[in-house]
């Protein structure tokens, strides 16, 4: 299968997450944010990093580049998209996830391995997990905070859209502990740690976050 690797002015893990592709036992396809198709792409995955500097808003930029309309069309289509970090970010720029990230509540970046809790399984980027699954992957962000209005935060727990959730102590103030969500029909899904970091065992934590990948391509087989 043949995944989508989006590179925007300032990204930083589109190598990582092209790697975690192939691993994964996918073809990582590079794609540019001045792209005007997807080149016959299965699924897409928008990597960390500063897109554009982070200029206004994460992801606010980055939100209006032409790949993105693209990207929000086949999304809308069914294609599984994944937003990693700043990715997360972009896809809530672009309302494809609700809610936005914010400055985190301490002020510093922080970078560490995280303990995670997969909370869905049944998403096109989790299927590789089991619900209640506990996972260590690095995490890495100045703006990671989750925030969104008390409605939409119980829409997301009440449908099953908490996708991962933090365990051992809330790094960014996310609120209710939230690490990544879903869409309603669970092909698009943000995350603020980092999976394509944790994909071999030769580097990182271990290989905990290289079930986002297989997932991806178990639901495209599917």
């Amino acid at each position: 299968m043949r995944v989508g690797i989006v590179t925007f002015p300032g990204s930083l893990d589109d190598i990582d997450a092209a790697r975690a592709v192939r691993i994964a036992g996918d073809v990582p396809v590079p794609l540019w944010h001045g792209d005007h198709d997807l080149r016959g792409v299965d699924a897409v995955v928008l990597p960390g990093g500063f897109s554009y500097g982070d200029y206004l808003r994460c992801g606010a930029i980055a939100r209006f580049a032409p790949v993105m309309t693209e990207v929000v069309a086949a999304a809308s289509g069914g294609m599984p998209v994944l937003g990693i970090c700043n990715g997360f970010q972009v896809l809530c720029e672009a309302h494809l996830l609700p809610g936005a990230l914010i400055r985190n509540d301490h002020r510093r970046f922080v970078c560490r391995d995280q303990r995670l809790r997969v909370e869905s399984a049944t998403t096109a980027w989790t299927s590789a997990y089991q619900a209640g699954q506990e996972i260590v992957v690095p995490l890495k962000n100045g703006e990671g905070g989750f925030v969104a209005d008390t409605d939409t935060l119980d829409r997301l727990e009440g449908e099953g859209r908490v996708v991962v959730r933090y365990v051992g102590g809330n790094p960014n103030g996310s609120l209710r502990d939230i690490a990544g969500i879903t869409n309603g029909a669970g092909n698009v899904v943000g995350l603020m740690p980092h999976p394509e970091h944790a994909v071999e065992s030769l580097c990182g934590p271990g290989t905990d976050g290289l079930g986002f990948f297989t997932s991806a391509l178990q639901a495209l087989a599917a």
